[in-house]
C-alpha cells in the first residue's frame, strides 16, 4: 500500500500555521475559554475544567486566527506535542506555548493529520533537535512547520482517520459512561453519609426518595448530638483506622538491587499512576525478593491506596485490581469485610480537603499515615454498609469492565495508528480488527 503515498512538510498541508499569543492570558473566573496545555492530552481536548478571559483580551488573543471547527491545536512544550482538534461549536482562542494549525482539506484530511501528528516518527521529528544530535523541550515554529507527513491518496486518509476515530469514539463513551456511574455512586454516599437526606425525610414525616421500604426502614428517623455534629440516631463515631483491617505505608525497593526489579511480576504503584480509580496496570513490576527483603508492602485486591505526599496529589486515590504493592508516597488500606471497600473508598475521598488542610512541609505538602487513620467519620449500621457496598459494588464493577475495555481498545489504536500512518497495515485489515474490537 504504501508505494500509493506520498510526503509532505506540516506547511505545505495547512492553510494556517499560526504561533500563540506571547503574553500570559488574564484569567477571569467566566468569560471565553482559553485552552490551555493540560487540556490537550493524548489527541484529546478535555474541557471538564476549562479556563476563561473577559471580551477584551479575548479579541486581542484571536487578533492573528480565530480556532474554527476542524482546526488543530499543537503544544509547543510543557508539555511538547500533544494534539487535539477544535470541535463544532466551541468558541476559544489559544493559550500558551500553543500553535493553531488550519489543514487544507484539498491536500489532507484533518482527521488523518490529527493521528499523524500523533505517530511515533512524527513524535521523533518533534523531540529531536537534527542540528545538535539531541532531544529538545520547545518546539519552534521552524521545525514545526517543516515535520514530514506520509500521505496516502485523500479516499484512504479519510478510512484511515475513521477506523482509528472508531476506537477512539468508543473509548469516549466508555469513559463518559464511567464518569456518570461515578457520579451516581458519589451522589448516593454523599446523600446517605454525608447529607443523611433519608434521615431528614424520615424525621420531617416524608418517605425517603429513590428507596424502597426496606432500605428506607434501615435508616432512623431522628439525630443525636456528637463530637462530629449532629448524627442519626445510633450511629456512632469512629475513625479511618477503625474501618480498616489494614493500614500501611509503602516502600520502593533499593534501585542499586537488579533483583528486586529484573523479571518482576508484581505490581509496584506510585502516586502518579492514581486517578481516583482503579489501578489496572502499574508502569514498574518486583520481584519476590524485593517483596521479601525490603519495606515494600504487598495487599489484596480491592485495597485503596491513597496519595500522601506532594500536593496537589494528596488524597488521590485508586483501588487495586490484583494484589499489589505501592511506594512510601502512599498509605494502603484494607477495609473491614462488614465496612466494605466502597463505603472506605468514598470515606476517604469526601475527607479529601481535611486530609489537605494538615499538609505540612515546606518543599513539599505531606500529610501521614496516623493523620489518615485519625480522620472521623460517622459509622452507620452493619446492615446499611452492606445495602451500600452491593450498590455501590454493582456499580463500580461496571465501571471496572469499562476501564478494563477502554484500555484494550486504547492499546489497540496505539498498536494501529503507527502501522496504518506508515501504511504497513492495509485499511482493510484494520477495520477488521477494529470491527471485531467493538463487536
Amino acid at each position: 500500500m504504501s508505494f500509493e503515498w506520498t510526503s509532505a512538510c506540516l506547511s505545505e498541508l495547512c492553510l494556517l500555521v499560526v504561533d500563540c499569543p506571547h503574553s500570559t492570558p488574564v484569567w477571569t473566573d467566566a468569560g471565553k475559554v482559553v485552552l490551555r496545555n493540560q487540556n490537550i492530552k493524548a489527541g484529546r481536548l478535555d474541557l471538564t475544567a476549562p479556563s476563561f478571559t473577559d471580551e477584551e483580551h479575548f479579541a486581542g488573543r484571536i487578533r492573528r486566527a480565530a480556532p474554527t471547527e476542524g482546526d488543530i491545536v499543537i503544544t509547543r512544550e510543557a508539555p511538547m506535542g500533544e494534539v487535539c482538534m477544535i470541535p463544532a461549536g466551541l468558541e476559544c482562542c489559544l493559550g500558551q506555548r500553543q500553535v493553531l494549525l488550519r489543514p487544507d482539506p484539498s491536500k489532507v484530511d484533518g482527521q488523518f493529520l490529527l493521528y499523524a501528528l500523533q505517530s511515533p516518527g512524527v513524535q521523533h521529528q518533534i523531540g529531536w533537535n537534527e542540528g545538535t544530535g539531541s532531544t529538545v523541550s520547545n518546539l519552534r515554529i521552524p521545525v514545526l512547520e517543516s515535520l514530514t507527513v506520509n500521505l496516502p491518496p485523500l479516499k484512504v486518509q479519510k478510512g484511515v482517520a475513521s477506523s482509528l476515530a472508531a476506537l477512539d469514539d468508543r473509548i469516549t463513551l466508555l469513559r463518559e459512561t464511567n464518569a456518570t456511574l461515578e457520579a451516581i455512586a458519589q451522589a448516593l454516599f454523599k446523600s446517605w453519609f454525608v447529607d443523611f437526606d433519608p434521615v431528614r425525610a424520615k424525621r420531617d414525616g416524608r418517605a425517603p426518595e429513590g428507596m424502597d421500604e426496606a432500605t428506607a426502614a434501615l435508616f432512623p428517623d431522628s439525630f443525636d448530638d456528637s463530637k462530629l455534629g449532629a448524627v442519626p440516631t445510633g450511629w456512632r463515631c469512629a475513625a479511618v483506622g477503625d474501618l480498616c483491617s489494614t493500614t500501611t505505608n509503602g516502600g520502593t525497593p533499593s534501585r542499586s538491587r537488579s533483583d528486586f526489579w529484573e523479571q518482576g511480576s508484581i505490581p509496584w504503584f506510585k502516586t502518579g499512576e492514581f486517578n481516583d480509580g482503579f489501578l489496572l496496570e502499574s508502569s514498574e513490576q518486583i520481584t519476590e525478593a524485593a517483596l521479601t527483603h525490603s519495606s515494600v508492602k504487598l495487599l489484596p485486591a480491592g485495597a485503596v491506596l491513597m496519595a500522601i505526599y506532594a500536593a496537589p496529589t494528596v488524597g488521590r486515590l485508586g483501588v487495586t485490581t490484583t494484589a499489589a504493592t505501592f511506594n512510601q508516597a502512599c498509605t494502603g488500606m484494607v477495609a473491614k469485610p462488614e465496612v466494605g471497600t466502597w463505603f472506605l473508598y468514598w470515606t476517604l475521598y469526601f475527607g479529601r480537603d481535611w486530609f489537605n488542610s494538615r499538609a505540612n512541609g515546606a518543599a513539599q505538602q505531606n500529610i501521614s499515615k496516623a493523620i489518615v487513620s485519625s480522620y472521623k467519620v460517622t459509622m452507620p449500621s452493619e446492615g446499611l454498609l452492606k445495602e451500600f457496598d452491593e450498590i455501590a459494588g454493582a456499580l463500580h464493577r461496571r465501571i471496572r469492565a469499562n476501564t478494563e475495555q477502554a484500555l484494550s481498545l486504547s492499546k489497540l489504536r496505539d498498536t494501529l495508528l503507527p502501522r496504518l500512518i506508515s501504511g504497513q497495515l492495509r485499511l482493510p485489515e484494520a477495520q477488521a480488527l477494529t470491527d471485531e474490537a467493538l463487536a
